[in-house]
């Protein structure tokens, strides 16, 4: 009996499917079962890091800056700037009191305290046109907890005029260790000082001048003055 063509046509399909079916079995490995869990690519173990070290904050010193000088200056004379850097014994922060007639201004200053690790140079310069400043460029102070700190400069008037100058406070951190040293900026306060004359005259005419009043006031003062004038007088009348 012939086989009919439809019937071996599908018979050839299925021999392709079995084989087809086989070579899948023989080449690839088995699926995950649900039991093995199915693994992801080795992944690089974490490394644990140490703990951070938290260094103690530094408290910050809060001090008084106060800046002390003559607003007006006679020509020829000579005066004094100072600047003073302090915290008073009760802690608090008020200006240093000044000399009569001077200007006196007070700003607060916060200072880092590094004083375990750092030398601590407190430093300060006056720069004045127009008047003879000493000393001249920077000026520097150690620094330590709780100390006062005092600059002084003299100053000579120049010119008749108004004169403008800024003095300029710093810090200087120098660390023990050796490391590089820094520079902070704190102040840069601006003073004005006026010079003047006395009618028109220098300082040394004018004081010349006070000399001789001062002479003829204590002249005119004495008890027998009056005689002397009225004897002077009446000498000169009998003559003429």
């Amino acid at each position: 009996m012939k086989t009919p063509p439809a019937l071996l046509h599908i018979l050839r399909l299925l021999a392709l499917s079995a084989l087809f079916i086989g070579l899948l079995t023989s080449c690839g490995g088995s699926a995950p079962s649900a039991e093995e869990p199915t693994r992801s690519p080795a992944q690089p173990e974490a490394t644990a890091l140490p703990p951070a070290v938290i260094l103690p904050p530094a408290i910050p010193e809060e001090r008084m800056l106060t800046l002390e000088f003559p607003p007006v200056l006679r020509a020829g004379d000579a005066d004094v700037v100072r600047l003073t850097l302090e915290v008073d014994s009760l802690g608090n922060l008020t200006p240093t009191a000044g000399i009569n007639g001077n200007t006196t201004t007070g700003q607060v200053v916060i200072i880092p305290n590094l004083y375990a690790t750092h030398n601590v140079l407190a430093e300060a310069r006056l720069d004045m046109a127009g008047m003879d400043v000493s000393p001249s460029g920077v000026v520097s102070e150690t620094l330590l907890p709780g100390q006062k700190v005092l600059f002084y400069w003299s100053i000579r008037s120049g010119e008749v005029g108004k004169s403008r100058g800024t003095v300029w406070f710093y810090l200087r951190f120098v660390p023990k260790d050796g490391s590089p040293e820094s520079r902070q900026a704190l102040s840069a306060q601006v003073i004005e000082i006026e010079t003047q004359t006395f009618f028109g005259l220098g300082a040394d005419a004018a004081r010349m001048l006070g000399l001789a009043g001062s002479a003829l006031g204590v002249v005119v003062g004495l008890p027998f003055f009056e005689d002397v004038i009225k004897w002077l007088w009446n000498r000169r009348r009998k003559t003429a």
